[in-house]
Formats: structure tokens, sequence, C-alpha cells
């Protein structure tokens, strides 16, 4: 995997960009312009997404009971196909239309388009219907990209039967952002970055956040957060940033450089 470099020149950059959870129901203005300016500044783009609030929300009205366990949504027969189809249905699409508004070119994807997210099960025994990535088809995800289309990919994987199977959304993305040699993975979340005594962070590295995690600064929902984060960076992505939707927050590198 050492070739990254030398197959696209240093000049061009590739991004990874995951929004999830109450951050997708709500991207303001800000998001829109700071993207079109990475965009215009030879950024490629590739967004990914999970929908947990809007899948709770059919659950819920359809009376489906959901749990997680480790932070993995264990995932019924009945929740798998609530997820396929809410995602794919209707957050996919609701978010490409949002981008097309803004004047970005994109294209709504999920692990069933041209076998762009081969999974199998994770362990079905305990969790039903949830997937592990086995092989992300990055030579579509290079032709759309060349094309200056942006990959919008919903965070549903397919079996080799067809099966849908439901991944963790910063999974997906870090399994992209891997597959594609990205030069960063942002995981824009509800707050920009992590906060540290009511100050901002505009930098961390790993020994930082364990001391912060040790402390109890970083806390509740933030702690998976930036342990996917480091997870990224462990597995190879050379920088993560954990932002607020102005894609402005903290940035996590391996050692202070």
């Amino acid at each position: 995997m050492t070739t990254f470099k030398s197959m696209h020149h240093t000049a061009r950059k590739r991004m990874v960009i995951k929004l999830g959870g109450s951050t997708l129901e709500g991207l303001n203005e800000s998001f829109f312009e700071n993207f079109k300016k990475l965009q215009d500044n030879g950024v490629e783009l590739i967004i990914t997404h999970g929908g947990g609030p809007a899948i709770n929300r059919e659950l819920d009205a359809q009376g489906v009971e959901s749990h997680a366990l480790n932070g993995i949504r264990v995932t019924s027969e009945a929740t798998i196909d609530i997820v396929q189809s809410t995602l794919i249905g209707k957050v996919n699409p609701a978010l490409v239309h949002e981008l097309a508004t803004a004047g970005i070119a994109a294209i709504g994807l999920n692990g069933f388009d041209g076998q762009l997210i081969v999974a199998d099960y994770l362990d079905k025994d305990v969790y039903g219907f949830v997937g592990e990535v086995k092989e992300i088809n990055t030579s579509l995800l290079e032709t759309l990209i060349s094309a200056r289309i942006v990959p919008v990919i919903a965070c549903v994987g397919a079996n080799e039967i067809g099966q849908a199977l439901n991944i963790n959304g910063d999974t997906v993305a870090s399994e992209i952002a891997l597959a594609v040699g990205a030069d960063s993975l942002l995981l824009v979340t509800d707050v920009s970055g992590i906060r540290i005594n009511d100050e901002y962070q505009s930098n961390a590295t790993p020994s930082l956040i364990a001391q912060w995690i040790e402390e109890g600064h970083i806390y509740g929902g933030m702690i998976p957060k930036v342990q996917g984060a480091l997870e990224c960076l462990s597995a190879g992505i050379p920088s993560v940033q954990i932002v607020g939707d102005s894609l402005v927050g903290t940035t996590i590198l391996t050692s202070n450089k």
C-alpha cells in the first residue's frame, strides 16, 4: 500500500467526510460553502453517512425493538429491512438532493451498487444482520471522483448472496478512506471537535486523548468517536478530524509533527 502518494500527484488531496446522526438532519449553509471551497481547491471528496435518528423514528413507528451492544445495533430481520429502506430510500436521496441544490454534483450509492461494499456477517448469533467489510470496489469510486462527481455512500453492505447487512457508519467511513488512500477522514458531529475545559482543541495526539479520557475531560458519546478516530490512524489514515458542520474542529495525528 506504499504506492498511494505516487498514484496521484502530491498537490491532489483526497478526503472522506462522514456525516452522522443529528448533523445529517440539519446541515447549514456553512457546510456546503466549505465543501465547495474544498472542491474548488482540487480536493477529491467522498461522503459516507449513517442515519440513526431517522432509523430510530421508523423503528418506533413500526413498533420494532432494537438495542445496541458494544456500540453496535443488534439487527433483527425486521430491523435490517427498516435500516435498508430508511437509509437507501429516504436519508440518502435527501442528502444527494441537498448537495445538488447547493450546486454540488453528487450521486447516491450503497453497498449493493456495483458491489461497492461486499460484506459478511460480523457474528450472526450475536448481532444478527450486521456486516463487516470484506471488499470495497474502489474502481467505481475512482471513476466518479475523476468525473468530479461526489459519491454519497449509505452504510449498508451486501453479502455474496445479496443480503443487506447493517454496518457501523464510522467503520464504513474508515474502510472507504483506507481503500481509496485518503489523506484525511473527517468525522462530522454536532460539536466542533474535542473540548477540554470549555476550549476546543485544534490538535490532538493518541497520548493526549488517552490522558483526557483518564482525567474525565472526554466522556459520553465523544469516547467512541475518538476511539474510532484512533483506530483509523493506527490503520494508516494520515489524519482524522472530528469537526462540526463548518468542517473545522480537532485534527488528530499520530504524533506532533
